[in-house]
């Protein structure tokens, strides 16, 4: 039998940790997402232990997974005045998503806002190697890549490995891929997918891919442009998605989360339903 990911979406924690995840089980969800933290915000937020400890035994009676996502502000490309905080905040973020039971912490590459690339890079490096310092937890720093909204950084596999590489922890950090920022960056053409994961298979990132976020596009390949539609109804369509999440690299990751509108009922019910029905369907064939 294949084992195949956890299919979810984003939940919000208005209501605490543990009711996120039951929010997502009774949408039909075995996977979730969700911000530890005020998402606007890099200011730390205590640990709920109890909230969290509801959340993650939920999540190991029902054989679900979890994410977190860091806030907007996270920049790990931050000149040295701001690093400081940024690697507090990312720390309170590990703390939290470990308590909760969860796999790792999505943050995005980072933008550079104009300073010498060399220098993004450097920032990057020592930004992460101060948030892990020390960290013994199981849950992992998960790189996210770019669009290229902001700028052409963390738009490549290659940027996204050699940042690992060169980092003090490599096997405290994994990578999450967002298909939409693949597609609006030009290194995932759907017409030419395999070309995508050959290259991702000679650079070594698909082992350390840990989670995907599964989202349409609303502009066309190559656009830059950051902005998710649901399954299906965008640029990449249903059938390059379910081409590219069921092959062989990426249907081991172990977390599967949407980021697109909820539905009419304010779930994502029949996204998750559409997607799971893609693995059976692979499963039978």
């Amino acid at each position: 039998m294949t084992l195949n990911p956890g299919i979810g979406a984003h939940v919000s924690i208005r209501g605490g940790y543990g009711q996120a995840a039951r929010f997502a089980r009774e949408s039909g969800a075995s996977c979730f997402q969700y911000f530890p933290k005020n998402p606007r915000s890099l200011k730390l937020k205590p640990v709920d232990y109890r909230d969290a400890r509801s959340c993650a035994d939920y999540c190991r009676d029902q054989g679900m997974v979890s994410i977190a996502h860091t806030p907007y502000p996270t920049n790990l490309a931050a000149d040295p005045a701001g690093r400081a905080i940024m690697a507090a905040s990312l720390r309170n973020d590990l703390e939290i998503a470990e308590a909760c039971g969860s796999l790792g912490i999505v943050v995005h590459f980072g933008h550079f806002a104009g300073m010498e690339p060399l220098q993004g890079y450097q920032n990057i490096i020592q930004c992460i190697n101060d948030t892990l310092s020390g960290w013994e937890g199981q849950t992992k720093l998960l790189i996210e890549n770019m669009a290229g909204n902001h700028g052409h950084e963390g738009m490549t596999l290659e940027e996204l490995v050699k940042v690992r590489e060169l980092s003090r922890y490599p096997d405290k950090i994994g990578f999450c891929f967002d298909t939409c920022h693949a597609f609006a960056s030009g290194i995932w053409n759907p017409q030419h997918t395999d070309e995508l994961l050959q290259r991702g298979e000679a650079l070594g990132y698909w082992p350390h891919l840990a989670a995907v976020h599964l989202n349409d596009s609303l502009f066309p390949c190559g656009s830059r442009r950051d902005r998710h539609a649901q399954i299906g109804q965008g640029h990449i369509g249903g059938k390059a998605l379910r081409e590219l999440l069921t092959s062989v690299p990426l249907r081991k990751v172990a977390a599967v989360a949407m980021e697109t509108e909820k539905g009419p009922d304010g779930t994502h019910r029949a996204e998750i339903a559409e997607v799971r029905h893609w693995f059976e369907a692979e499963d039978e064939s």
